[in-house]
């Protein structure tokens, strides 16, 4: 039974939080302001849980009286009995959802995300794959109402991907598609082959935040080698006049980050040097979620590219996530965008690793 104190002291924060936000010069920084907006959603989503959890304890309290009571309707009390049941599963499931909103979100979670697609293992068909995985992600974000935008692409002969950088904006946008980093397999014909064997290929996924500009991620100038090159299109022909595309390498890292995307050398380079961050931002956090004993992920994965998470299998219209054991025959529908249910699993698994190790924050 959860105390009743915990959430009592989590709530008290919300008047002042909706004072500040009424205060006519909040919107003046933005960075707080933001801050502010984010802390007052999560609160109201944890006032929203705690007062259904509190009417069916409630209601699971008077069954329980009437069901006891001597002086109780005998046809009242045959009611009170059939209906506990189902009350208290229900206030069960409440339960879990206010301890889930007690925990501190991860504020990354709110942020815009930076989608990297690579073809693996595979040739031609790997980087097919690629694009259907970069077609599949543009799709969901399409249907939450995101936006998407091309940073830099790389095609191959046969019309896929060799690598591929997508920008995705959007509320949440990192927090739900941050569990899709690490190496998806596929299995399939490819229209390649005319023997009509199935092959085995792969492409590999990472995720970043998208880095604010109160993250404070300082590059020094002399650290950074920057190359400008013409822009190329499929098969790797030119398909700029002028040399507009930028390659950044952040030489302490050997992080590399292009932009061919703009005809603007200015703007690549401004959208490079924001994905460069973003990475520098995403090692930061990595290692201080190491020093602090947190494996930042680890509950369904480290996010790493080399750690195989799903597989593909067309001839069976199968998808498998081996993370969660979790086997969907509804391939086609996700192929074309519908992976709610991989993304809310994926939460609710860990959720569920959250409230067996973790305690709930205030």
């Amino acid at each position: 039974m959860l105390d009743r104190s915990v959430i009592d002291r989590a709530l008290s924060e919300l008047p002042a939080l909706e004072a500040a936000l009424a205060d006519a010069t909040a919107a003046a920084d933005r960075n707080k302001y933001r801050d502010l907006v984010r802390r007052h959603a999560a609160l109201r989503r944890l006032q929203e849980r705690a007062e259904r959890y509190l009417k069916l304890q409630r209601e699971a309290a008077d069954h329980r009286d009437l069901i006891a009571g001597d002086d109780a309707d005998v046809d009242l009390r045959e009611l009170a009995r059939a209906e506990i049941g189902e009350i208290e599963a229900r206030l069960a499931a409440a339960e879990r959802e206010v301890m889930l909103a007690l925990f501190p979100p991860d504020p990354a979670d709110a942020r815009n995300a930076i989608l990297e697609i690579r073809a693996g293992t595979g040739g031609e068909e790997a980087s097919l794959f690629a694009a259907d995985l970069c077609r599949m992600y543009t799709r969901y974000c399409e249907n939450k109402g995101w936006r998407t935008g091309v940073i830099d692409a790389s095609s191959s002969a046969s019309g896929g991907y060799k690598e591929v950088v997508l920008s995705v904006e959007g509320a949440n946008a990192y927090g739900a598609l941050r569990f899709e980093g690490g190496v998806h397999r596929v299995q399939r014909v490819p229209a390649t082959e005319a023997s009509g064997r199935i092959h085995t290929s792969a492409a590999t996924v990472a995720v970043f935040p998208e880095v604010e500009p109160d993250d404070d991620i300082e590059i020094d100038p002399n650290d950074l080698r920057i190359d400008i090159f013409r822009s190329s299109g499929p098969g790797g022909q030119s398909v700029n006049t002028a040399d507009s595309a930028v390659r950044i390498t952040h030489l302490p890292s050997g992080i590399v980050v292009q932009c061919q995307d703009e005809r603007s050398q200015q703007r690549n380079k401004a959208k490079a040097v924001n994905v460069l961050k973003s990475r520098l931002l995403d090692l930061r956090q990595q290692a201080e979620a190491e020093r602090m004993g947190r494996t930042r992920r680890s509950m369904i994965g480290s996010g790493d590219r080399s750690e195989r998470i799903r597989t593909y299998n067309f001839p069976q219209n199968r998808l498998t996530d081996h993370r969660i054991q979790l086997t969907l025959y509804s391939l086609d529908r996700v192929m074309e965008g519908d992976i709610d249910e991989l993304v809310e699993a994926l939460h609710a698994r860990e959720a569920e690793a959250r409230l067996a190790t973790g305690k709930a924050g205030v």
